[in-house]
């Protein structure tokens, strides 16, 4: 794994079934789908997948169904950040093993108050126990959500010990002041910073942002694969404007359901509401509200959406 991704990446959607197992083949059509329409990588088991609502063994089943079904590894991310150092290896060293373009790891979340020792420690033994100088480590902060945050002083120091290794991180911080203190400090050739917030993606390009990894691209990844190209356009300018609004629009619903929901209308398939306890679907009269706000702020539908 030597080439990094950029560009617009979507933590994509897990589909699941009736009775809580992973449905491989809706799943997988959706990798392809992302694939033709906008994105340049997926992640696989982001937070938006669900992943840490799924077990090792289906995480794994799942990614070498993905490859033995087309989808190619080096297009793909995996989200590997587990709270037991076991499985965060296991899953890394397999993610590797395959030909992955790289890995997304949380940090170790269940306990707080760590110490910049304890967490490097963690890491440094990550990577010295998978063994293999070709991998590329992402690391994933989402204080709001894992508590646990990658300090830039950290960050500093796996780069410095494992520079080949350690290739970028993803901002969930929601703080753009924190995203652009990133880029300043260590967005180069070989260390890449994407931000999760699709609403800042423009001004982050234009700082030098590798990309953007926003759970909204799974919805609309062609408009933010325009932002990306034309990132010095008043084009873009226009089309971010437009993003930012459906942004707004969504986080006014709890983000999985809404996005399966919005998926499960597009492609006229109610399956693909099912999400993984302790999530719940989200009702029918909530997704008909959001439908209008989002037609409401000027999103464009796919020609193939049809409302029942």
């Amino acid at each position: 794994m030597t080439t990094n991704l950029r560009g617009i990446l979507a933590p994509a959607l897990t589909a699941v079934t009736d009775d809580f197992q992973i449905d491989q083949e809706r799943t997988i059509a959706h990798y392809a789908w992302l694939l033709e329409n906008g994105c340049d990588g997926v992640l696989v088991f982001g937070t938006t997948s669900e992943a840490n609502s799924f077990s090792v063994a289906e995480r794994k089943r799942l990614l070498e169904q993905a490859v033995e079904a087309g989808i190619k590894p080096e297009r793909l991310l995996v989200g590997t950040g587990c709270c037991a150092f076991a499985d965060s290896i296991e899953l890394t060293k397999h993610a590797v093993q395959i030909g992955c373009a790289g890995v997304l790891m949380l940090p170790p979340f269940y306990y707080k108050q760590l110490s910049g020792d304890g967490l490097f420690r963690y890491f440094a033994s990550l990577i010295e126990r998978v063994a293999n100088d070709s991998w590329k480590l992402y690391l994933y902060h989402i204080p709001p959500i894992a508590i646990v945050p990658f300090s830039f002083s950290l960050i500093e120091k796996l780069i410095a010990h494992y520079p080949e290794i350690v290739a970028g991180i993803k901002d969930s911080s929601g703080d753009f002041e924190h995203t652009k203190e990133l880029i300043k400090r260590f967005a180069r050739p070989g260390f890449d910073v994407f931000p999760g917030n699709e609403s800042t993606l423009l001004a982050a390009l234009r700082m030098g942002a590798a990309g953007c990894i926003p759970g909204t691209a799974n919805v609309y990844a062609r408009l933010l694969q325009t932002i990306f190209r034309a990132r010095q356009t008043a084009e873009a300018e226009e089309h971010q404007s437009l993003v930012s609004k459906c942004r707004q629009v969504i986080l006014g619903y709890p983000l999985i359901p809404a996005l399966k929901a919005i998926i499960s209308r597009m492609r006229v398939d109610l399956a693909w509401k099912n999400v993984q306890p302790p999530l719940s679907p989200l009702p029918e009269f909530e997704l008909e509200g959001l439908l209008e706000k989002l037609t409401a702020a000027g999103f464009d539908w796919p020609a193939s959406r049809r409302i029942a």
